[in-house]
């Protein structure tokens, strides 16, 4: 036989020699879930090593990551009911704890990248992502206000990227405008381009406690048979100003990843979502797989579909590991 692969195969050096993608800390946004108060840390059930965080262990957390080589973190804040109303008021009120707590974060770690997350449902009595009417609607035109507002009270604090998690439509070019509009023309856009309706979300809803209180999602996240419209969902973004497109999830949509990459000259990122680390999480505490194997093959196979930023809660398990 005159060609062999296995030639290129053959030792440790080699495999490394011939390597096509690698994951790399570099790539990571590590997701982190902001409780209100002090000295509080709470598991999510769901969600087996992820806690739910006050300021203060936050704070720890974070300075534990940048050792780690973790530079770039995607804050959410846990609202409790009682701050909750159909118009998400309390995300802009400047003296409330996430606002508060996004300011010292970044004066404490400058060089951190901070993320922030736009959209009404945190904040939203009716645990929508949009403005509801009296029969149910998402109202797109009217949300676009709020959401704009909340972008520009983010930007504030000091925070480095907006991402706007809603799917209304011509939210981007809105938020950009307002951003710019108050002098916050270097505040980046990382757009939830093709964000989906996916049962994967679950474990994510559960530390946020930001599941709709009636209806779905399904009239404003895109449906999972549907791949052509992420690049009308791309097309407009990138028009609107994203910086970033974002794919969400990631592992059910691999090929919505690779087509975007394929389609579009700006940095793709790919949210590896809650529901995708609960299931190996699941399985490995089970001992049905190598969690860490598994772990790293997975944000390999994200790399490898054209993801140049992974958003993961395995973030910080995949630094330790090669630290």
């Amino acid at each position: 036989m005159l060609k062999r692969p296995r030639r290129n195969r053959k030792s440790a050096a080699i495999r490394d020699l011939v390597q096509e993608n690698v994951v790399t800390i570099n790539d990571f946004i590590f997701p982190l879930f902001l409780l209100e108060g002090k000295n509080k840390r709470v598991e999510v059930a769901s969600m087996p090593g992820i806690y739910r965080l006050t300021l203060d262990l936050m704070l720890k957390e974070i300075e534990e990551c940048l050792k780690l080589g973790i530079k770039a973190f995607d804050v959410f804040p846990v609202v409790d009911d009682k701050h909750k109303d159909k118009e998400a008021t309390q995300s802009i009120n400047e003296n409330f704890f996430y606002l508060t707590a996004l300011r010292e974060i970044k004066a404490q770690f400058p060089e951190a990248i901070i993320m922030t997350d736009v959209a009404m449902d945190p904040y939203s009595s009716d645990g929508h992502d949009g403005l509801v009417d009296e029969d149910g609607n998402i109202l797109n035109d009217e949300t676009l206000e709020i959401l704009g507002a909340m972008a520009v009270s983010q930007a504030e604090t000091g925070i480095d990227i907006i991402g706007p998690s809603d799917m209304m439509d011509g939210r981007v070019e809105y938020i950009r405008d307002a951003l710019d509009d108050n002098g916050f023309e270097n505040v980046s856009i990382m757009s939830y381009t093709a964000k989906y309706a996916s049962a994967f979300y679950g474990p994510f809803r559960d530390a946020l406690d930001s599941a709709p209180k009636s209806g779905d999602k399904k009239t404003y996240q895109m449906n999972p048979a549907n791949q052509r419209e992420a690049i009308i969902e791309a097309d407009l973004d990138e028009e609107e100003g994203a910086d970033f497109l974002m794919i969400k999830p990631a592992l059910a949509y691999l090929d919505v990843i690779k087509m975007l990459k394929d389609h579009s000259d700006l940095p793709i990122a790919a949210y590896n979502v809650s529901g995708e680390y609960a299931m190996l999480k699941a399985a490995g505490l089970k001992g049905w797989l190598d969690y860490e194997k598994a772990m790293q093959e997975t944000l390999l196979s994200i790399k490898r579909a054209g993801a140049d930023i992974i958003l993961t809660y395995h973030a910080k398990e995949f630094a330790l590991l090669h630290s």
